[in-house]
């Protein structure tokens, strides 16, 4: 009898241990010290009210009790500094909330305490400076906000030295960007109007010109590339039917016009000049690209074997592989017009 009159005092004990806490007034306003817990017992957050609002500090715990969160309030209810730790106890992030909305500077921290990203907020709207940090600590990427848009000057890190900036205006590009690589040169220009290229847009290597290119609201009139033919010269892409590598130094090029050049650079610096809109490989093996426009079918040499029909016709022979037999085939299903296979 007596030890059941202990369980039953013990257990009214507890009842007002939580009685005390937990409490709501007349008004339904949380006041007092709250906890809650999970279906456990364990506790998961607890924190202190004035008539419904949260004054000193609110904690948010992982199952463990490592700290998740911490909101120490400055102004009840209503703006807090927030800290959120991961469950090591590592801090990943400190800013200030209003009314549950980020505002003024945030920052954010990796797993081994860096510093990885500051950001500016103004009532959960991205407003102001936000800059990104790398690995070594120095500065990866700046741009400015306006309304959740960028708005202003961007800046980002290339390589060790290198970088990239530009303007944007309401989250779009505007007027000129300008890349320079990690020896301090140039090695991209051009321009932007409501985020789409417009105007002159150049590629450099080493410095030196090797690709010019005009744009009109985002579509491309035309790209001239340089070839080391012994003139030097810029040619542009659409002039260009076939190009074929011959060996580490030298790409044959021919031109619509029938025109024969002979470029003193490797196919794989030539080859990236060209970009991806117009050409194709017709052999991967010896390296072959053509212009998918001046493909006219597939034919056959005097073996037997599938050679490409191009106009121009090449001085020799474009013996197209399995990739390419396939990209004629659905050419000429998709334009409807079956082209001869016999020639």
């Amino acid at each position: 009898m007596k030890k059941s009159t202990l369980i039953a005092a013990a257990l009214m004990l507890l009842t007002l241990a939580a009685t005390a806490q937990n409490q709501v007034d007349k008004q339904g306003r949380r006041q007092g010290h709250w906890i809650r817990t999970d279906k456990d017992g364990t506790k998961l957050f607890e924190a202190t009210y004035i008539d419904g609002l949260e004054v000193g500090t609110s904690i948010y715990y992982y199952p463990d009790g490592t700290i998740r969160i911490r909101n120490t309030f400055t102004e009840p209810g209503r703006r807090c500094m927030h800290e959120a730790y991961d469950e090591r106890g590592r801090m990943l992030a400190m800013g200030e909330y209003c009314q549950r909305n980020r505002d003024g500077q945030w920052k954010f921290f990796a797993e081994d305490g860096r510093l990885v990203k500051e950001a500016e907020y103004r009532m959960g709207i991205k407003e102001g400076r936000h800059v990104v940090y790398n690995k070594q600590g120095d500065t990866a990427e700046v741009a400015y906000w306006r309304n959740n848009h960028r708005h202003g000057r961007w800046w980002k890190r290339i390589g060790s030295h290198g970088y990239i900036t530009g303007q944007y205006v309401d989250g779009s590009m505007e007027g000129r960007l300008v890349e320079f690589d990690d020896q301090g040169k140039m090695a991209r220009e051009g321009y932007y109007e409501k985020g789409l290229k417009h105007g002159t847009y150049r590629y450099f290597e080493d410095g030196r010109l090797t690709v010019d290119e005009r744009w009109h609201h985002g579509m491309m009139s035309d790209r001239k590339i340089l070839l080391l033919t012994p003139e030097v010269q810029f040619v542009s892409i659409y002039d260009i039917a076939c190009l074929a590598a011959q060996g580490k130094g030298r790409v044959i090029v021919l031109l619509n016009d029938g025109t024969r050049l002979t470029a003193q650079e490797s196919a794989d610096v030539v080859y990236d000049r060209l970009g991806n809109e117009r050409f194709t490989l017709a052999n991967r093996k010896s390296r072959i690209l053509v212009a998918r426009d001046n493909v006219q079918g597939i034919g056959r040499d005097k073996e037997g074997r599938d050679i490409l029909l191009m106009d121009p016709q090449p001085d020799f022979a474009i013996f197209p592989d399995e990739d390419c037999v396939k990209m004629v085939n659905a050419k000429q299903y998709d334009d409807n017009s079956p082209l001869d296979a016999e020639r």
